[in-house]
């Protein structure tokens, strides 16, 4: 085999096994997404002859309550949607303000990042505020509190209902004693908690709304999970290192072995040989 042969087979192998490593570098160098909470279950099936566990995490459970123009909202018509959740109330004099201060500055700054709020349906982002006094907070002392923030209705809900619907919600649903730093009075939510809820309706963070620091993780992680793939993609139907060695070595045969064999049966083929003689 001559040395323009030799080049392209090696070429040829060498291709597809740079295109793989760089790929997967390209892939364990990505950036994280924010991990799922709170696991519900673990299924455990039979891949590739192994035995594999898929972690089944906790959805949030849909709700209908009432927002601050006095329309009955339901969390699972916000598809497509990220979501960002807190607990405050009206007449609050120590954190709600800050919370709500927090949460607007959130809310105008992806707004001016490219999120068209002149609709209900227009921003990724959706804000849910559930006020913990709700047989104070009616709709009118929400519509002011709204309006003298100058909260867009748009993508941010303040809701009242049913004391009980919201309290089990914060305790069973959103969960949010397990992971705030001081204890929750089972009969008062006061938390300053902000959580984060992808387009599944599954909990993928939980963050201090007043702390800057723990804000400025908060957006990260939202674009984050914008720019996210699907959270179950579908595997693909081959192993991708298995497909590199099986295009290997269909090139080694294309390029190699056939040409050998070829070769070998024109040898032994007398019309090919004397022609080849003659030539």
């Amino acid at each position: 085999m001559n040395k323009k042969a030799l080049l392209a087979v090696a070429l040829a192998l060498m291709v597809p096994l740079i295109s793989y490593f760089w790929v997967k570098q390209a892939s364990d160098n990505a950036t994280a997404v924010p991990n799922h909470y709170l696991p519900d279950t673990v299924i455990s099936h039979i891949e590739k002859g192994k035995m594999v566990d898929d972690t089944v995490w906790h959805r949030i459970a849909n709700f209908h309550l009432i927002n601050q123009l006095g329309d009955t909202v339901s969390l699972y018509n916000l598809k497509g949607k990220l979501i960002v959740m807190d607990y405050f109330f009206t007449s609050c004099r120590s954190t709600c303000p800050l919370l709500t201060q927090n949460m607007l500055k959130m809310q105008r700054s992806f707004a001016k990042g490219g999120d068209q709020m002149s609709t209900p349906d227009s921003s990724i982002v959706q804000f849910i505020s559930f006020s913990v006094d709700p047989e104070t907070d009616s709709v009118a002392r929400l519509k002011n509190y709204a309006d003298h923030y100058g909260i867009d209705p748009g993508n941010w809900w303040l809701l009242t209902g049913n004391k009980d619907s919201i309290y089990n919600y914060a305790f069973d649903e959103l969960k949010v004693d397990k992971f705030d730093s001081t204890p929750i009075n089972p009969d008062f939510v006061h938390t300053t908690r902000f959580v984060l809820i992808d387009k599944n309706f599954k909990i993928r963070g939980y963050y201090d709304g007043t702390d800057s620091s723990s804000l400025d993780k908060l957006s990260k992680d939202i674009g984050l999970l914008m720019l996210a793939a699907d959270d179950n993609p579908e595997q693909l139907p081959f192993d991708p290192v298995q497909m590199v060695i099986f295009l290997a070595l269909a090139i080694v045969i294309t390029i190699i072995v056939i040409p050998i064999i070829f070769r070998k049966k024109k040898s032994h083929d007398p019309i090919a040989a004397t022609n080849t003689a003659q030539e």
